[in-house]
């Protein structure tokens, strides 16, 4: 299942048009808080799917029977870009465990990449709910081979792939590969993307606007 949550007028299409607009994403600390806010709305989102259980709460004049969520999600993030999205996730889901996962482009001389993933720190995933972030589901390569390592730590009862922006191309080649139990949630999806794997209008290298130029 896709959720483009892009196709409903919402505050949440001002924070992705700030994220691609050049005159705007000088602002490294404005580019990060965007992301987090697109988590944010995220987070409440998905908050909708989860199992909630009554549980009765003591108040100074009284009791209050209160639904609240049965577990907490894992929250698992692709390591740099994908830092700002997950704390967006943290400030909602405050208690929830933690994954990160270190995997992006290894560039060849003649152009071409091939996904490196060098590092997974994970706490057990079987039959947990997981939110795994990363702000950009281009060719959706690196997201495929995430999710098929972190299957070694245990298998999710669902997984959520949360993204700003996505590929067309990217969530046909992650339905095509991962399982039923995983939801795709892009706060925009655009249909073109480069021979370079870049997504076309896209907004940049998120890393690098984050964070930083790297070498």
């Amino acid at each position: 299942m896709v959720h483009h949550l892009g196709l409903y007028n919402s505050i949440l299409n001002q924070y992705v048009s700030e994220l691609r607009n050049v005159e705007v994403q000088h602002d490294r600390m404005r580019f990060r808080r965007n992301l987090e806010r697109i988590g944010e709305i995220m987070a409440y989102e998905i908050s909708k799917l989860m199992i909630y259980e009554e549980v009765e709460i003591t108040t100074p004049l009284g009791a209050s029977n209160m639904h609240i969520p049965k577990e907490q999600p894992i929250l698992g993030t692709i390591l740099r870009a994908g830092l700002p999205l997950h704390q967006g996730f943290l400030n909602y889901f405050d208690h929830a465990d933690n994954a990160f996962i270190s995997a992006y482009r290894k560039h060849h001389k003649d152009g071409s990449f091939e996904i490196a993933l060098e590092y997974i720190s994970c706490p057990s995933l079987e039959n947990r709910t997981l939110i795994l972030c990363d702000p950009m589901l281009a060719t959706g390569s690196s997201i495929v081979m995430t999710y098929k390592a972190m299957m070694e730590k245990g298998i999710p009862r669902h997984t959520h792939i949360v993204c700003a922006i996505a590929s067309a191309q990217g969530i046909e080649h992650v339905k095509s590969h991962l399982s039923e139990n995983v939801t795709i949630w892009a706060a925009a999806v655009d249909e073109e993307l480069t021979a370079q794997a870049y997504i076309v209008p896209g907004l940049g290298d998120a890393g690098d606007l984050a964070f930083g130029e790297k070498l």
